[in-house]
């Protein structure tokens, strides 16, 4: 089970296929904000659940799913 307190800003967030997603930006109860000035999030804010998260180590959140898995299933926020 995924400690939500070990999510924090600026870890890397990684896809299961180890490319770069994006940063974290916050944590909002289920969801990861990621930031918007990361290249990888498309310079926009997007939103993805902490449900995809497999682990996190000291320097990032590994997800369950691969880059473009997990580009095509978070939203972006408003």
């Amino acid at each position: 089970m995924i400690n939500v307190t070990d999510i924090r800003e600026h870890l890397d967030v990684i896809g299961a296929d180890g490319e770069h997603v994006g940063k974290v930006d916050h944590v909002y109860g289920g969801e990861i904000e990621l930031a918007k000035f990361d290249w990888g999030s498309g310079l926009k804010h997007h939103m993805i659940p902490i449900s995809w998260v497999e682990y996190v180590n000291d320097d990032s959140v590994h997800l369950s799913l691969t880059k473009d898995q997990a580009k095509a299933g978070w939203r972006e926020k408003n």
